[in-house]
């Protein structure tokens, strides 16, 4: 399914732990996830150097996915650790806005904050609905346009040399 390493959990709490050192009063306390975009080294390697450029400010997921992997959906304020294509943690980021919705609900500002491809929303659906249903198809089920999406933007909160 993914060429991309596991997530190094270690050293992605690591980090958080970085972070959460210097920012003792607005972070929580519960440890975030630590994992990668995409479903290839090569995708996350290209997803989290979009995200270090500040073009990649949102990013969007199938709520089926999470219940899948047993994780929680994302809420505003929560953190995530983003590791790159070989698992090394690089960035913690802060949820800061949650939309639930079907895909066909993205608008042009959500899809030119996602970042990728030419930023349309014609390009959003075109790329996401691809992704979406290789991901279903490794996991033995087939996308639907039904199927809830979480839209979620974020900014960057660690290490303070990409920090938002």
């Amino acid at each position: 399914m993914s060429d991309a390493a596991p997530a190094d959990r270690a050293a992605g709490v690591a980090l958080w732990r970085a972070y959460r050192s210097a920012h003792p009063a607005t972070t929580p306390e519960d440890e975030p996830p630590v994992e990668a975009f995409g479903d290839s080294a090569e995708m996350a390697d290209e997803l989290l150097a979009l995200v270090v450029s500040g073009r990649k400010r949102a990013t969007a997921g199938l709520v089926s996915d999470h219940a899948d992997e047993g994780a929680p959906l994302p809420r505003i304020g929560g953190c995530w650790v983003v590791c790159d294509g070989a698992g090394a943690p690089r960035l913690v980021l802060r949820t800061v806005e949650l939309r639930l919705g079907v895909a066909a609900s993205v608008d042009d500002a959500f899809a030119r904050d996602e970042g990728e491809g030419d930023r349309t929303r014609a390009s959003w659906l075109a790329e996401h609905r691809g992704f979406w249903r290789r991901l279903s198809a490794a996991r033995g089920r087939e996308w639907s346009e039904d199927e809830v999406v979480v839209f979620e933007r974020f900014t960057v909160v660690w290490p303070p040399d990409v920090a938002d």
